[in-house]
């Protein structure tokens, strides 16, 4: 699986209190421009085009948090992509952020690199999976 990489913001939003990450909506999008650690919000990025089984603003992660002997945990389940009508993509990046907070709106978590242009045809399926985890995995630690 492609190693997760941190939206520098995201440490200036979780001390300011702008993400509860048990109750919050994260949702994971599609992009084919490389984000980078200075993107602070969705607005930054460049979402690929909806259409043909891809969603505008990308899925809910079904996210909760559970903190255990001092190490938080982020866990979420997997997204499963299937190109229908015609293909989705390209993309190579899959970034998270929370889709619940307004102000700053859409503030960016991370983003995970798969390392070259992915297109999906007709029929065909991209999984971002936690953890590559085939249910529900960690997607970030804090400790």
């Amino acid at each position: 699986m492609a190693a997760f990489n941190k939206h520098q913001d995201f440490v200036e939003q979780l001390g300011l209190a702008k993400h509860n990450l048990n109750t919050d909506t994260q949702k994971v999008l599609l992009t084919n421009t490389a984000p980078t650690a200075a993107n602070a919000v969705k607005a930054d990025l460049t979402e690929i085009s909806a259409g043909n089984g891809y969603t505008a603003g990308g899925e809910d992660t079904q996210n909760t948090w559970a903190e255990s002997s001092g190490t938080g945990t982020l866990t979420g389940t997997k997204v499963v992509w299937t190109a229908s009508g015609g293909t989705i993509g390209p993309f190579r990046y899959v970034d998270i952020y929370n889709d619940t907070q307004t102000s700053p709106a859409d503030p960016l978590i991370g983003w995970w690199d798969y390392g070259s242009a992915i297109t999906l045809a007709i029929g065909e399926t991209f999984s971002w999976k936690p953890n590559n985890s085939d249910t529900t995995g960690t997607i970030l630690t804090i400790a």
